[in-house]
């Protein structure tokens, strides 16, 4: 028969540093489709490290509806069964070697799903997860706890942020970047001040901003070095009975406490797109509205996808 001519190559017989370079060409969905199924050697190159430094999931959504009440979102059943068989697949056979991760800024994960990637990501220095309405603040608690060399983290805004930043303070003692996809109040602010004295690198481009709390921010962060403050509403509340207004541009107090700063980003043009947007949308940038994949993006290169 044909397939058992000498000369024929098997699926086996390919060279497993070609497979590798063919693999790296592929995308979450292609990596677990089934290729380490396909044989032995398959398997073994699906496994590489090469492959597995980096689990971008950041073009896999949630199907969702907002809802009003905790944790004001519906994701439906079919959404959380794929992103439990990508996890799976991916975290096996990654066997431990991923180092960066990305999340979508609308994907919903669990409870589970973070216990999961914790306890078989040991090694992860980066995470973007940038969605955490469905997470117990307990959970994030125990998975910050085993990612002992996390350096890079891009999160929501919440409510109460001193648990969160209490633990990697107290466990990840290389960390230095840190990007807000939200609103930063005074409480944010002084919890970073007394909890990442040491954090150099910050961006809050995008969002609502107090003056005072940008205040607190350039005294309390001594050793930062790189501030995002683009395309940002920010707001000054004098003592009433006077309104809060927002401020057509950075005034002395900013710039000059800001001029240690080796790299201050900053843009409040009306010209702008970006900052037009932040002001349409009163500082909480919707992005489900603009271009897909815009929420990626960065002024600081480090923290961009």
């Amino acid at each position: 028969m044909e397939e058992d001519a000498p000369d024929r190559k098997k699926w086996e017989d390919m060279d497993i540093d070609i497979l590798v370079k063919i693999f790296q060409t592929f995308d979450i969905f292609e990596l677990t489709s089934g290729i380490a199924q396909v044989c032995s050697t398959w398997r073994y190159a699906a496994c590489d490290p090469l492959l597995w430094e980096t689990l971008d999931l950041s073009m896999l959504k949630s199907n969702f509806i907002k809802t009003p009440s905790e944790p004001y979102v519906y994701v439906d059943g079919p959404s959380d069964k794929t992103l439990t068989r990508v996890l799976k697949i991916s975290l096996n056979l990654s066997r431990g070697n991923i180092s960066t991760l990305f999340f979508h800024y609308n994907l919903y994960v669990r409870d589970d799903h973070l216990t999961y990637i914790a306890e078989r990501c040991p090694k992860l220095k980066r995470l973007v997860l940038p969605a955490w309405n469905r997470i117990k603040r307990s959970v994030i608690c125990k998975a910050i706890n085993m990612w002992q060399d996390l350096e890079s983290l891009t999160m929501p805004s919440i409510a109460n942020p001193l648990c969160i930043m209490e633990e990697i303070s107290n466990n990840c003692m290389n960390f230095s970047e840190l990007k807000i996809m939200g609103p930063c109040d005074m409480f944010f602010a002084h919890t970073l001040a007394s909890c990442l004295p040491n954090l150099k690198v910050l961006s809050l481009r995008c969002s609502m901003l107090f003056k005072d709390a940008l205040l607190i921010i350039l005294d309390g962060l001594k050793h930062l070095e790189v501030l995002n403050i683009s395309h940002c509403i920010i707001i000054e509340v004098p003592p009433p009975p006077a309104p809060r207004k927002m401020l057509k541009e950075l005034d002395e107090s900013i710039l000059e406490k800001a001029s240690r700063i080796r790299e201050f980003v900053t843009c409040m043009d009306d010209l702008c797109v970006m900052c037009r947007r932040t002001r349409l949308d009163e500082g909480y940038l919707r992005w489900y509205k603009y271009e897909e994949g815009l929420w990626k993006e960065d002024e600081v290169r480090s923290l961009a996808i």
